[in-house]
């Protein structure tokens, strides 16, 4: 990997997320040789990425160059690499560009997509998770659109023309509402010889009610939002099957050639951490310092990391500001290992969240008030400016959201690189 030697100690860390971004932020000036592995060059802002599949922003907006971030700082290292396995014995990760030693490694790889085995959902329905799925998401319902002006077939084109939305948090709540914003203003200026009044939006929910991690006045409030929007919110129901034109949920079956799961995510960990340590919904146990038990040396972040407590038996929520705030203790403990000092355990500080669902309407749940409407949406937009990277990425979100707020518009429907299927596995 070409990484000089040196008599610091070396800090290798293993995903440029929000939690392993924050963390080396936090260790400028600190004893360490810090060195950041990712498979990508930038860090994205995973918020607003359902608004890159919604044709609101471009992948740029919300992307930002690793490099730029630590330019300039000394002892630290960035390489592009795909982890392959962690050698604990011998206190080195594997990668496809070469191996490296550790003194204390940090990982971060975050969440992916839960299907929960199914198979068939998981070749068929779109996922989105990065800026590669938003794009691919994008992707396919323009050119289902585009399909949907060639047929004669009704049921062809109403399948074309339908989008499922499975789950009903943040995610799915958020996209179901650009996307009936897309049906209201967009949709029948670019396609006037379609009938747009036949596109249905379904939001599919196995809970009881949309937000579970929310308040009840935040769901009901969303829920009635999205219902004057046009969207049909289906609530305890499970989807079991979808083969690319049909799914079965409950009861009910929904003709839609796009699936987009927000059902569920999973953690993401590395090769080699020890079994044991691992759990079934692929999150990594760790202690009150974020450390995996009986791995001094070895610390995971982040939606990742699972550290159950008695007031969350589960784990913490995996949300940006858990990852953040995990990342700024482990940074302040790094520097106490250096000096001999005890560790901090790490107390998770809720600062309160936060959904859209689209023009002046959002929900807003803080520590002491929640609230709904105009006001909370402009609170949502405020904070996510806020918290984006990089000035640059600042204006262009705020530049666009003006424009597309005046104009009624999502000019950037583009289909720069159309989505195809991989072929099909045989054991579907």
């Amino acid at each position: 990997m070409n990484i000089p030697k040196t008599n610091l100690k070396r800090v290798v860390i293993v995903g440029g997320g929000f939690a392993g971004l924050e963390l080396a932020k936090r260790l400028k000036g600190a004893p360490y040789q810090v060195v950041l592995l990712d498979k990508n060059n930038y860090h994205t802002f995973q918020p607003l990425l359902y608004q890159v599949a919604t044709a609101g922003l471009e992948p740029d907006s919300i992307a930002h160059p690793l490099r730029k971030i630590f330019r300039g700082r000394k002892q630290f290292f960035f390489r592009l690499a795909e982890v392959k396995k962690v050698q604990v014995d011998q206190k080195q990760v594997q990668t496809n560009i070469g191996n490296i030693q550790y003194d204390h490694l940090v990982i971060a790889t975050g969440s992916g997509t839960n299907f929960f085995g199914n198979q068939e959902i998981e070749y068929y329905a779109m996922s989105m998770k990065n800026i590669t799925e938003a794009l691919d998401i994008r992707s396919l319902l323009l050119q289902h659109f585009e399909s949907a002006l060639l047929t004669d077939d009704l049921q062809e084109r109403q399948a074309l023309m339908n989008v499922l939305i499975v789950g009903g948090g943040p995610t799915g709540v958020e996209l179901a509402g650009a996307i009936a914003e897309l049906r209201k203003h967009v949709l029948p200026r670019d396609y006037p010889d379609l009938d747009i009044r036949q596109m249905h939006i379904h939001l599919i929910e196995a809970a009881p009610r949309v937000l579970s991690g929310m308040s009840e006045q935040a769901s009901e409030a969303a829920q009635g939002f999205l219902e004057k929007m046009g969207v049909q919110v289906w609530l305890d129901t499970a989807v079991s099957s979808f083969d690319g034109k049909r799914a079965v949920a409950g009861d009910h079956e929904f003709l839609s050639k796009t699936m987009i799961w927000a059902a569920g995510v999973k953690g993401s960990p590395i090769p080699g951490i020890p079994e044991n340590a691992v759990l079934k919904n692929g999150r990594i146990a760790v202690n009150a310092f974020n450390q995996v038990e009986g791995q001094e040396d070895i610390f995971v972040l982040g939606d990742l990391a699972q550290m159950a407590s008695e007031g969350q038996p589960k784990g913490h929520p995996m949300l940006a500001q858990v990852a953040m705030q995990q990342g700024k203790n482990l940074s302040k403990n790094l520097r106490n290992l250096a000096q001999g000092n005890s560790l901090i355990p790490f107390e998770y500080d809720d600062l309160g969240s936060m959904a859209t669902v689209g023009r002046n309407k959002a929900v807003v749940d803080l520590p002491r008030y929640k609230f709904q409407g105009f006001f909370a949406w402009f609170v949502w937009m405020g904070v996510h400016v806020l918290q984006l990277i990089g000035f640059r990425n600042k204006l262009l979100v705020a530049t666009n959201w003006a424009y597309n707020y005046f104009n009624y518009a999502r000019d950037i429907r583009l289909i720069i690189r159309p989505f195809s299927r991989p072929s099909k596995p045989d054991n579907l």
